[in-house]
């Protein structure tokens, strides 16, 4: 019996310890895209791809097992040809490039959804040391796409005035948040903090785009102010070296710890008296969202546009200017001291139908 399910290819770079943002949006979609309409196929392209708990268990799951990104154009192909899906959808920069050039060696009516993840004005000038080279691409490869995808009202304009998209190729879809499973992972957990506090909690992977060495100097301001605060830094990444120096050398070893990855970085988010987001780029942080969702106070970089809608929605995220880490120790400082209420922006998001799963996959079933 021929099934009439669209055959959905869902390709990320990888699944393993650390979870990314992207990754973690592609496993919400999975879990909340109707199965009756899709038949949904993972390609997980790097080596040290791990199955994902929360995958649904009817997704077949494909393993590359590249060491590069870079290396994933063969294997792209294969699994095209393999499971021939109605549509891909790719998300990550190097990624994308990948999918976009495999589509000349794919079947003709396979559609490709590209899903950005990062804006890409930003990711030129800050991330790559080929920013010409990554402009041609935005501006001449990516209109191969069938839709590209965009985080924000921001990025859909920084496409089309700064690399000249056509508008017809871009699409805006919010990151959905699982509310229901982030409160179900904080019912009933303990605090994980020891310290008598405020505690200030910051995730992400720990490269520089993030700015966890802003933070660490920014903090060594917020401890001469309040002595008694303490930071914790969750995430993996190949910085971590360079950062514990950093916080060794700013004799702050004893005040920021470093646990790596955690399965559970919601009860940390819950417990904090502060969420700081330190990083010099971003698409649109899910775990600023987790935070607003957990009524967490916020200070967080002015990185992109996206953080004004952000604002929008709950202007009780203070922002403070991008690589300045003065400010941002004043922001977190001034945010600690008005001892803002824990809750208060919770309701504001679960209100929000732009985040809600469920719409936000229905939203992406519509381009499949």
């Amino acid at each position: 019996m021929i099934s009439d399910r669209k055959k959905i290819l869902f390709l990320v770079p990888a699944f393993a310890g650390g979870i990314g943002g992207a990754e973690r949006v592609i496993s919400t979609l999975l879990r909340y895209l109707d199965h009756t309409r899709f038949e949904c196929h993972l390609g997980l392209v790097l080596a040290d791809s791990a199955f994902l708990e929360d995958v649904p268990g009817d997704v077949t799951v494909h393993y590359l097992r590249v060491k590069r990104i870079r290396y994933c154009l063969p294997g792209i192909i294969r699994l095209v040809w393999k499971i021939k899906p109605h549509t891909i959808l790719s998300t990550v920069s190097y990624l994308n490039v990948m999918s976009i050039m495999a589509r000349s060696f794919s079947p003709k009516r396979t559609r490709l959804l590209v899903r950005e993840a990062t804006m890409p004005s930003a990711f030129i000038a800050q991330d790559t040391a080929y920013p010409r080279l990554w402009e041609f691409l935005y501006r001449r490869l990516y209109r191969r796409a069938d839709k590209i995808i965009c985080l924000s009202d921001s990025m859909q304009r920084d496409f089309a005035e700064h690399f000249s998209v056509p508008p017809e190729k871009l699409t805006r879809i919010y990151n959905p948040i699982d509310i229901e499973l982030i409160q179900q992972a904080v019912k009933g957990g303990r605090n994980p903090y020891q310290t008598r506090g405020p505690h200030l909690v910051a995730i992400g992977r720990l490269r520089r785009e993030k700015g966890f060495d802003l933070l660490i100097a920014a903090f060594a301001e917020v401890v001469r102010k309040i002595p008694d605060a303490h930071l914790i830094i969750l995430g993996e990444g190949p910085d971590a070296a360079a950062l514990k120096e950093q916080a060794r050398t700013c004799g702050l070893h004893h005040k920021i710890d470093f646990p790596g990855f955690v399965a559970n970085p919601w009860l940390y988010l819950a417990s904090a008296d502060l969420f700081v987001l330190s990083s010099r780029m971003e698409g649109l942080p899910n775990t600023l969202l987790e935070a607003l969702v957990l009524g967490t106070p916020i200070v967080a970089s002015d990185c992109v546009g996206a953080m004004r809608e952000l604002q929008s929605i709950d202007q009780r995220i203070v922002l403070f200017p991008t690589e300045n880490s003065s400010a941002m120790a004043h922001a977190i400082i001034s945010s600690l001291s008005a001892n803002k209420l824990a809750g208060a922006g919770s309701k504001l998001i679960s209100s929000s139908i732009e985040f809600e799963p469920s719409r936000v996959a229905e939203q992406y079933g519509r381009l499949f």
